[in-house]
């Protein structure tokens, strides 16, 4: 179907055009406790199609784009491209170039049952207790396919693996019951990993039941340590993407260092084209373009751009792509001497949430480790708050790193001078 489609947006009169077509192999296992409830197979098939119609002699061009059934008729996927070429003349921007440049792509078959069977045995490795366990878990597991061609020349097909798997867990006593939600995304299976973070959610889960009010801290030493820590690195990759410095909400410029006054760690983050097990392994973005190692910034100094190719365009950036796998660099001291003195250590909130545009960081505090030097407290409620273009002048990373998904990050982050709100 997807041929046949190529040669009805040959004849369309669309001025570009592309189409994704992606199929999908996906084994799926729903269990309560580790008694398997029911399990399916899923073969799906997406067809996007993408029509481009350039205006005002050339000035402009208009994007619309539609899904088409790979069993839909040739007359109907006509009917459908016929529409796209219409509605694309309703939404103009200002013109722009689709990727060009081709690529050679090396896939790899992949064993979904073997991914399967590898995620179910490291649900079932967890150590339980009568009081910490896991009440169930839902396991994803794929192959994908997808073939991107458009209008320029550029004809790739790839595959790559992805796993996701949902964990519900329980703590109780004899007052309460607690229930702590997880979600974690990979290529294929990291047995050693997903034991590990869940035996630390089982934990944390057992701590949350016995905490103290979070003390009014006023401003503090704060120590994250979980997955958050992704969202002060996402931060900052996001204020390199090229979207975001077209339309003003990004002020960091290459070549320029953005932060003065820093006494603390310089934040490095390079995009690579490929991070073991992450789920972003595919050679290509989704518009076509080729993933390749290149430092977005260095030493608190910007690099490069990145982001969709629209946006791109505007700012003139050939050589880039819209990042999948990132990696940021540690700092000088370790893990054990970062973890010096007093500080606050959260490890749950109800949300903790990062604005990439004014770097403002705010969290409700659930559980978090109250350290003085002497003894630790466990303790909940109160916040967390700042904004990281001044908490960063000061920062520290730890020289170990740890990977989450499609992201390389230091394992433990140290800011200073964080505003505690607190729960007494």
């Amino acid at each position: 179907m997807t041929d046949k489609i190529i040669e009805l947006l040959k004849q369309s009169g669309a001025d570009a055009w592309s189409v994704t077509d992606k199929i999908t192999e996906g084994w799926e296992f729903y269990f309560i406790k580790h008694q398997l409830d029911q399990n399916r197979v899923r073969d799906v098939e997406h067809i996007t199609v993408e029509v481009f119609k350039k205006l005002e002699d050339g000035k402009f061009i208009g994007k619309a784009s539609e899904e088409i059934a790979p069993t839909a008729s040739v007359e109907e996927a006509k009917k459908i491209i016929d529409a796209l070429c219409v509605r694309a003349t309703f939404a103009p921007n200002p013109y722009y170039e689709l990727n060009k440049e081709k690529v050679e792509v090396e896939n790899k078959s992949i064993d979904v049952p073997k991914m399967a069977q590898d995620l179910i045995e490291a649900l079932q490795q967890v150590p339980e207790t009568s009081g910490e366990d896991i009440n169930s878990y839902e396991i994803f597991a794929e192959s994908n396919k997808k073939r991107y061609v458009n209008s320029e020349g550029i004809d790739v097909t790839v595959t790559y693996p992805k796993s996701m798997v949902e964990v519900v867990v329980n703590a109780r006593n004899k007052e309460h019951e607690i229930e702590l939600y997880r979600m974690y995304e990979a290529g294929t299976c990291d047995k050693d990993h997903l034991v590990k973070e869940i035996s630390n959610t089982l934990k944390f889960g057992k701590d949350r039941l016995d905490t103290k009010p979070t003390p009014n801290l006023s401003k503090a030493t704060v120590i994250f340590s979980t997955n958050d820590v992704e969202q002060i690195f996402k931060w900052a990759a996001l204020n390199l993407h090229a979207a975001y410095k077209y339309m003003g909400y990004s002020k960091w410029e290459l070549g320029k260092e953005v932060l003065e006054d820093v006494k603390g760690d310089k934040i490095t983050i390079k995009a690579v084209k490929e991070l073991p097990n992450s789920s972003e392994n595919y050679a290509i973005d989704a518009e076509g373009a080729a993933f390749k190692d290149m430092y977005l910034v260095k030493d608190n100094v910007p690099k490069c751009y990145w982001g969709d190719a629209q946006f791109r365009y505007y700012l003139g950036v050939k050589d880039s792509y819209i990042v999948g796998n990132f990696t940021a660099e540690g700092g000088e001291l370790t893990e054990k001497e970062l973890r010096s003195g007093s500080y606050l250590e959260p490890v749950e909130f109800s949300d903790f949430s990062v604005n990439p545009i004014t770097g403002e960081i705010a969290g409700e505090i659930r559980l978090a480790y109250l350290h003085d030097g002497n003894s630790v407290t466990a303790v909940s409620g109160g916040s967390v708050s700042g904004n990281l273009n001044e908490l960063m002048k000061n920062v520290r990373f730890s020289k170990e790193l740890k990977q989450y998904n499609n992201v390389v990050v230091p394992s433990v982050v140290k800011l200073e001078n964080v505003t505690i709100a607190g729960a007494e």
